[in-house]
């Protein structure tokens, strides 16, 4: 991360947020939990307030637990911010997000969530279609409601549709700097000077995205005795065929995937990983979930999201 002159910022003097803020940001390892805090960081160092993070990695590799607290004001003592005491909670992934709910300060905590849901593999009790699965049920109509100000976007889906998935973190940072009194430019400077150079236009792209989103989960909420009640029975997994989707530019043939896929569906093929018994797969995503590379989806025909 290369140090901004003053000049890269917009505006003669900056706009600070008086108090300070406490912000906890959640995902899994590979979302670009960390990439979010330390744009955060670099913004409140600029307005002039002392500035603490803190940070929980999970695996190496995808899948992992990841948050991390980001606390600026006039004068932070500790890293850490207390349950109760989170202004704003960024959620990369929806069960992640539920998880962490209680730490939002009451009546006035600001809860932004991708919507996308990334079933672990050891939620998948079995790996037949229709099997239950152990993953959050509630629905993000249902959270929104339960908060002070609540955002529920499907950020990966717009990321998807720019080009790259990947910046879905970046498309809910937009959304979290439309509540905050900073110019949209200083925000892309602090952008620029944490992505590679080469991802610096999506990630700009993703930024104005998710700071322009509009949504109907932005409407006010029904009041609780008219909000449908949650189906009853576990969730499951969606019924549809499973389908493998593996990208050869990304791969970077480290075989992970075609040892570690429990039905042996992969195989190398050319110094890439290759989908040979697609009839075996049944939809475990754990070769999605371990590829280190991002090279691999699985979705199921039918099924949207």
């Amino acid at each position: 991360m290369r140090p901004l002159s003053h000049d890269e910022f917009a505006g003669a003097e900056p706009h600070p947020v008086a108090s300070g803020m406490n912000i906890l940001v959640v995902g899994v390892g590979g979302q670009g939990v960390l990439m979010i805090s330390k744009a955060l960081a670099l913004m409140a160092q600029r307005q002039g307030f002392q500035v603490k993070q803190s940070e929980v990695h999970g695996m190496a590799k995808r899948g992992g637990i990841v948050f991390s607290h980001v606390r600026f004001a006039e004068r932070v003592w500790s890293p850490t911010i207390p349950q109760g005491e989170v202004d704003a909670l960024i959620a990369l992934e929806w069960a992640e997000g539920l998880r962490w709910l209680d730490h939002l300060r009451p009546g006035r905590g600001v809860f932004i969530a991708d919507t996308r849901k990334i079933v672990p593999p050891f939620a998948c009790r079995a790996r037949t279609p229709g099997a239950p699965i152990a993953y959050a049920r509630e629905t993000p109509a249902e959270i929104v409601g339960r908060v002070a100000e609540g955002w529920a976007l499907d950020a990966t889906g717009i990321a998807t549709a720019l080009g790259d998935a990947r910046a879905a973190n970046t498309v809910l940072l937009g959304r979290l700097s439309a509540h905050l009194d900073y110019a949209p430019a200083d925000w892309q400077a602090v952008i620029a000077a944490i992505v590679p150079k080469a991802t610096r236009e999506i990630n700009r792209k993703a930024f104005e995205a998710g700071r322009a989103w509009i949504a109907p989960a932005m409407v006010e909420a029904p009041p609780p005795s008219a909000r449908t009640a949650p189906a009853e029975g576990p969730a499951t997994v969606p019924a549809g065929r499973p389908v493998v989707s593996i990208d050869p530019a990304w791969c970077k043939g480290c075989r992970i995937c075609t040892t570690l896929c429990p039905e042996h569906c992969l195989t190398m093929q050319g110094g890439v990983a290759a989908v040979t018994a697609p009839d075996a797969c049944t939809g475990c995503h754990v070769c999605e979930w371990l590829c280190p590379d991002f090279a691999i989806t699985v979705r199921r025909e039918g099924v949207l999201g």
